[in-house]
């Protein structure tokens, strides 16, 4: 109790330092299976862990006035996991996704859920489970969730490429007209997402893991790397990750 009221004190400390808050955070959900070995737990109970502070995060992410949040849920590397953990995997995202259509914190707060990767790479009934909940929420626009499934930023990008060749084949687009906007409207086909102004991993592993690289690595966002496995991700530790993307806007003010 007492921790848990010095946290609360610390966290308001953290809130009142900070001047600016990022637009679009990304967060790289690191570190549900080492948590789990390590507390002697199974590996589904460590991603069924991560997923609860996935909500925790995303009700502090709105209280906090951050408008756009990206989360890297599931690679295309992913895939090369154990049929078992996958098909576990898969249930969890079919439960959430689900839980969408009645969650009364996504009407409440107008929050427009879509996901982002290869949709072709997913079992079909995950896949009419996300286009339910994308659905219900597709004409919210005051917050903005993506969820990124089956996603590898070099594969986005190809798929991008791919878009753009076949609109100038139609005569839709004139090659001499090709520009960095032009890439970045068909990274993805729903909601448009803006630049990323912070990215934060969690689960001590310094690197972006080919996440958002032109949305990211090409706007320079900022990125704050930290310890925590992801299901023992804390506030204070989002509002540290904020306090960098503040300094660092702080620095670009005084340039």
């Amino acid at each position: 109790m007492l921790r848990s009221a010095i946290e609360r004190l610390y966290a308001r400390y953290l809130l009142w330092q900070v001047k600016h808050i990022p637009r679009h955070v990304a967060v790289i959900q690191d570190g549900n299976r080492r948590f789990a070995r390590d507390q002697g737990l199974d590996t589904a109970i460590g991603h069924r862990l991560g997923a609860d502070t996935t909500e925790q995060v995303l009700d502090w992410a709105c209280e906090l006035g951050v408008r756009h949040i990206t989360l890297y849920t599931f690679s295309t590397e992913n895939f090369r996991r154990e049929r078992s953990e996958l098909t576990s995997l898969f249930a969890l995202f079919q439960e959430k996704f689900a839980a969408i259509l009645t969650d009364e914190r996504v009407h409440k707060n107008h929050i427009r859920v879509q996901m982002i990767g290869d949709r072709s790479l997913l079992p079909d009934d995950l896949l009419a489970t996300i286009d339910a909940a994308e659905k219900a929420t597709l004409h919210y626009a005051d917050y903005y969730i993506n969820i990124a499934l089956a996603y590898g930023g070099r594969n986005e990008i190809v798929h991008a490429a791919r878009s753009i060749l076949d609109e100038v084949k139609a005569g839709l687009i004139d090659p001499a007209t090709i520009n960095p906007m032009t890439v970045e409207s068909h990274l993805n086909r729903g909601a448009p997402i803006p630049p990323v102004d912070l990215i934060i991993r969690t689960g001590n592993d310094c690197r972006t893991s080919n996440f958002l690289p032109w949305l990211a690595n090409g706007h320079e966002s900022a990125v704050y790397f930290c310890a925590p496995y992801w299901p023992a991700f804390r506030k204070i530790d989002l509002l540290r990750a904020i306090r960098v993307y503040d300094q660092r806007m702080r620095l670009q003010e005084r340039m």
